[in-house]
């Protein structure tokens, strides 16, 4: 069974996160990176996928800087979706095998995968026919937004909200999709969370649902 390297990075900058993706994308193609999932949190940024609605950003950039929040283009897929601390973002850089060489395939792994981890927080989670991502009633719980580079090696992928603050997204129309409200684990399980807690449950389940044998990074203290 192949084996994925989690490794938890706590706050990194939303940049510095696209670069050390882009490095391990081009090592994974050459053979010279393994397979790894990063975990980690932003401070906060919006960012725009390919298919992002600029109209989907609802305040003016210097509102937005006076808050403290960025704005990334990202090459990921889907539309506009705000990342902060408290939310457990996940970047698998991962070569798919041939067998598992499915965009739509891939998508509803790391959903099941999101679903998994908030049932073993006692949150029942799910998908919405025609809609990315994972829910909880009318609410979103987590975004999903991936890139396959050639190779079908991928980067990017899933942001799930953990903390029970969730301002920031009052500045963006999620997803763009109007009138989704957003939840937490948080406010579902009517109890804090430790993100790193979090962190080391969704690698689990990310390995087990992408059928790989986790490996965690020495410096880990998972």
């Amino acid at each position: 069974m192949p084996s994925l390297v989690a490794l938890w990075l706590g706050r990194v900058a939303y940049d510095d996160a696209a670069a050390l993706q882009e490095r391990l994308v081009d090592g994974r193609r050459r053979g010279v990176e393994p397979d790894r999932l990063l975990l980690l949190e932003h401070p906060a940024v919006i960012t725009l996928g390919r298919r992002a609605d600029p109209a989907h950003v609802l305040r003016e950039p210097r509102e937005l800087a006076r808050h403290g929040i960025d704005v990334r283009a990202s090459s990921r897929g889907g539309d506009v979706t705000y990342h902060g601390p408290g939310q457990l973002v996940g970047y698998p850089v991962v070569a798919l095998p041939p067998d598992r060489r499915d965009a739509h395939r891939y998508l509803r792994d790391l959903e099941s995968a999101l679903i998994d981890t908030a049932a073993e927080l006692g949150v029942a989670a799910h998908r919405v026919p025609g809609r990315t991502g994972v829910w909880v009633g009318n609410a979103k719980l987590a975004a999903i937004g991936v890139r396959l580079a050639s190779g079908w090696i991928t980067s990017h992928g899933f942001a799930l909200n953990v903390a029970r603050d969730l301002r920031g997204f009052d500045t963006i129309v999620p997803c763009g999709i109007r009138g989704a409200a957003v939840t937490s684990l948080e406010q579902l399980a009517g109890r804090p969370l430790d993100l790193g807690e979090v962190a080391a449950i969704a690698a689990l389940r990310v390995a087990a649902v992408l059928g790989m044998d986790l490996v965690r990074a020495p410096e880990l203290s998972w």
